[in-house]
């Protein structure tokens, strides 16, 4: 009896070491795996507030841009009509060119932000062809809606369910494109659509 504990206890630490071994090798596993992981996660947050940081820079050349637009068209709305290369503005958009063309951003401004980066735009009217807004000219409008909404009817409307409803002057479509080159060789390109009365 004493003999067969005694060979039970050496069949017994026999059978616990190789356990042992695996135990210890999934934990070593395991562990290089959520130090792997960790560290994509540092460099995945890392990457994604670059890119916000970017992202709030490049608007700063849609509102450069867009300032240009608006002090223009309050102005001289006549001026829209033709190309100002010195200003980025484009009176006609190429629908053939992408953003990643060299064409899309020929008459580009440079702007610099506040934290000295360097920041482009270029101001395109969403037409086929420069000149006076007329139908030859192929512009992307947009009617003007007159209905009111939750008020009560205005003087000399109708509340008439059939009554004709007249749209004011359409609205012209300019897009305002904006990019910023980053130290890290990535770059972003931010869009704003804006709408002025013909």
């Amino acid at each position: 009896m004493m003999r067969a504990r005694l060979h039970a206890r050496i069949h017994q630490r026999a059978l616990a070491l190789p356990v042992m071994l695996i135990i210890l090798a999934v934990m070593m596993v395991t562990s290089i795996y959520m130090l792997r992981s960790t560290h994509s996660t540092a460099l995945t947050t890392g990457n994604l507030a670059y890119d916000a940081t970017m992202s709030r820079a490049v608007d700063y050349g849609l509102h450069a841009g867009f300032q240009w637009l608006s002090s223009t068209a309050a102005t001289n709305k006549g001026a829209l009509d033709k190309g100002d290369a010195g200003n980025g503005y484009e009176a006609l958009l190429d629908m053939s060119l992408s953003t990643r063309d060299t064409g899309f951003w020929r008459n580009m401004v440079t702007v610099p932000d506040p934290d000295g980066n360097q920041i482009d735009y270029v101001v395109h009217r969403m037409c086929a062809k420069e000149g006076t807004y007329d139908q030859s000219t192929g512009c992307v409008l947009t009617s003007d809606n007159t209905a009111p909404l939750g008020n009560t009817v205005a003087l000399g409307d109708s509340m008439a369910s059939d009554a004709p409803q007249f749209a004011g002057s359409p609205q012209v479509h300019y897009v305002i494109t904006a990019r910023i080159h980053g130290a890290r060789g990535g770059s972003v390109v931010n869009q704003m659509i804006v709408l002025i009365g013909a």
